[in-house]
């Protein structure tokens, strides 16, 4: 914890400094007219100090900011875009600027949290789907801004995301439903976000419904990758070679992306889908609908812009009917099924093949989407 002095002032952070209160001013807010040097002086004798401006000295100098910052690790992924869009236009409607932080790896984590409080140029922070550590989350303290918790939380902050449990219960389920008993699954992390709850939630839906059907988790069924559809379509590989006599009848990807490159392993080993094998992910990912993909939907858009409203509403409290101000918002799931997964082998019913075309099942097979609410 900090021992920083109630007292601590700008001037002290000049003194220290070796500079003047307006050089000092400039350099944290980041203005023209100080040299790098300088600035970099200031800003490490601030860090030294743990220096926060004062919330009244900003409401002195022109009022607050309207200004909040995303915190998000992943700029080129769907899901983070989709958040930040969805943020973005709740906050702008309401004449918020956002101020954009990638922060997808440890050094850009700290530097985050280690320059973002002296400054304090923001009235909020979001935190998009990434875990806060107890340090970071003192950081975040000493600032003295709302702290919202998007796509997921793992601290004591106002958040929005789905159940990750429940979105893995629905996929599983479902392929138990249709008779698969060997069902692989491809887990994913993100090596630079250790401890993300959505994995540890989709991975023990996972151990839970096969628990619950009587079948016993076997592990040769299942990989844990680094995030991305190459490393899916290794790891599907990997099942498939470690099960050449016994191989899975489905797969549960724990994301889209993940299922997407589990099937194109399956298609290069010329296996039909899904005939030889169901292939079952999370999230509804734009691509899914275009491939018949058989997904858990979630609304990625919708939660951002609910982070936002938090946002707003935590600047701006307006309570609810029973007094109370929303502080927490699980975002629905919904099973989507398409043409990705059909009944396990001993269930289906026989069909002859024609001489001169496929069987009728090929022909009847639905490809429409079919929403299952939950």
């Amino acid at each position: 914890m900090s021992n920083r002095p109630a007292s601590l002032s700008l001037s002290d952070v000049a003194r220290e400094a070796g500079v003047s209160l307006t050089t000092a001013s400039r350099a944290l807010n980041d203005s023209y007219g100080v040299s790098a040097a300088t600035k970099a002086k200031v800003l490490a004798t601030a860090r030294r100090l743990d220096y926060v401006v004062s919330p009244d000295a900003v409401r002195l100098a022109g009022g607050p900011t309207r200004r909040v910052a995303l915190a998000v690790p992943h700029l080129e992924r769907w899901f983070f875009g989709e958040m930040v869009s969805g943020i973005e236009t709740v906050l702008s409607a309401a004449h918020f600027d956002l101020l954009l932080y990638q922060v997808g790896d440890a050094d850009d984590r700290h530097d985050f949290f280690t320059r973002l409080p002296a400054r304090r140029k923001v009235d909020a922070v979001v935190v998009v789907a990434f875990p806060v550590d107890q340090h970071e989350q003192e950081r975040l303290a000493l600032m003295g801004v709302g702290i919202i918790a998007a796509g997921g939380q793992n601290a004591d902050y106002p958040y929005v995301c789905i159940d990750d449990y429940r979105a893995g219960r629905l996929a599983v389920d479902h392929l138990l439903e249709l008779g698969h008993r060997r069902i692989a699954m491809i887990a994913a992390h993100d090596p630079d976000q250790p401890g993300w709850p959505a994995r540890s939630g989709r991975s023990a839906a996972y151990v839970d419904a096969l628990t619950e059907a009587g079948i016993a988790v076997d592990h040769s069924l299942i990989r844990d990758v680094d995030w991305g559809g190459l490393n899916a379509a290794s790891a599907m590989a990997d099942i498939l070679d470690a099960n050449p006599e016994h191989a899975p009848t489905a797969v549960f990807a724990h994301s889209d992306e993940l299922a997407l490159g589990a099937i194109r392993t399956l298609r290069r080993r010329r296996l039909r889908i899904p005939d030889d094998l169901s292939v079952v992910g999370i999230d509804d990912h734009p691509l899914a609908a275009l491939t018949d993909l058989t997904t858990v939907h979630q609304s990625v858009r919708e939660q951002g812009e609910i982070a936002a409203r938090l946002v707003l509403d935590t600047l701006n409290p307006s309570p609810t009917a029973d007094g109370g101000v929303p502080t927490s918002v699980t975002a629905p799931v919904t099973l989507t099924v398409r043409a990705s997964t059909g009944p396990a082998p001993d269930r289906r019913r026989p069909t002859a093949a024609t001489a001169d075309g496929p069987s009728r099942r090929e022909h009847d097979r639905p490809t429409a989407e079919h929403p299952q609410e939950t």
